[in-house]
């Protein structure tokens, strides 16, 4: 499995350019389902089984990333815009690397005065594509961040696992399934996540599912003077029972809690303060879904050394499987 986390990891897609993220997961996913498409924003929408619940099993390809907005003059320096949420105090130094293979480094402003000491504003920080010979990049031209995939034990670290590693999770769910589903299960690679959740929302709209279970990252609490929440590395799947954006109905959390337990499966509850999911979106569609989320425990989110566990991975994998492989039946 890590060998596919590298791929996908390493791998070139800012919010609204996931076009290769999307070749590499047709690729591993084209003999698993019965039927795949591509919808008009670039979803990626995977079909496997038929008859029972109709579910929607969302997870985003999109990551990060900047926009090129102006070249500064004779310079080889970019002034650029954030494509999602980027955090200041993690930018000057990382690379970025644009389409065409060009990579930049992110400088700051007096990074030896103000920068020590405290967060420079966003128009503080500039893009360095100087190569010597005069290329440019010119503006309009997007980014992601850049780092290769390192392991540390059971510790994966890498940029984009938010939310590549939830890809991951449907990908390996989809060959345990082996295209045998009691349900009618839509898998979604989707995008445009980190730029407000809006690739998942026309997506649910257009498979009207009786479930969504969507599948991201969550923050843990097991950071020194972190915030508090009970998550942890480690710690299992987390069973989302609240997020900024979604309250998950009682009776899907009850059923992904007697499912782990009758499988023996690793599970925490997740409470997060701050962020949602594509779930979000995917229960007011139509007439409303019932939502919920499997989440992967991660820590240093949205830098470009975010941290998981490959237990918690599995767990989310078998919670997931064992999930699926069953008829639906929500009470309440």
């Amino acid at each position: 499995m890590n060998a596919l986390i590298r791929k996908l990891a390493e791998a070139w897609g800012p919010s609204g350019y996931e076009h290769q993220v999307r070749r590499l997961i047709e690729e591993e996913v084209t003999d698993l389902v019965d039927d795949m498409r591509v919808d008009a924003l670039g979803n990626l929408i995977c079909r496997v089984g038929s008859g029972g619940a109709r579910v929607m099993v969302p997870a985003h390809m999109d990551e990060i990333g900047v926009m090129a907005l102006f070249a500064e003059p004779q310079s080889g320096y970019l002034r650029f815009e954030p494509i999602g949420g980027l955090l200041n105090s993690s930018l000057a130094g990382n690379r970025v690397r644009f389409e065409n293979g060009a990579t930049g480094v992110i400088g700051v402003y007096d990074s030896f005065g103000v920068g020590r000491t405290s967060v420079p504003a966003l128009s503080d920080f500039y893009i360095d594509v100087s190569d010597g010979n005069g290329a440019a990049v010119p503006a309009g031209s997007p980014a992601g961040f850049w780092r290769e995939f390192e392991t540390r034990g059971t510790r994966l670290i890498a940029k984009s696992l938010d939310d590549r590693i939830g890809c991951v999770v449907a990908i390996e769910t989809l060959r345990k399934l082996n295209r045998q589903a009691p349900n009618e299960v839509h898998f979604v690679f989707s995008v445009q996540e980190e730029v407000g959740v809006r690739g998942a929302g026309p997506a649910a709209y257009g498979i009207d599912p009786d479930l969504g279970i969507a599948l991201d990252v969550t923050a843990t609490g097991d950071e020194l003077r972190n915030r508090k929440m009970t998550v942890k590395l480690g710690g299992g799947a987390a069973i989302k029972v609240l997020d900024s954006g979604l309250v998950v109905p009682p009776a899907i959390v009850e059923w992904m809690e007697a499912c782990a337990r009758k499988n023996g499966i690793s599970v925490q509850r997740e409470l997060l303060s701050g962020g949602s999911t594509d779930a979000r979106v995917i229960q007011i569609t139509r007439a409303g879904v019932p939502s919920g989320c499997i989440s992967i425990p991660t820590r240093f989110l949205h830098t470009t050394s975010e941290t998981a566990d490959i237990r918690d991975v599995q767990s989310c994998i078998d919670l997931l499987h064992a999930l699926l492989s069953g008829p639906i039946e929500l009470q309440g």
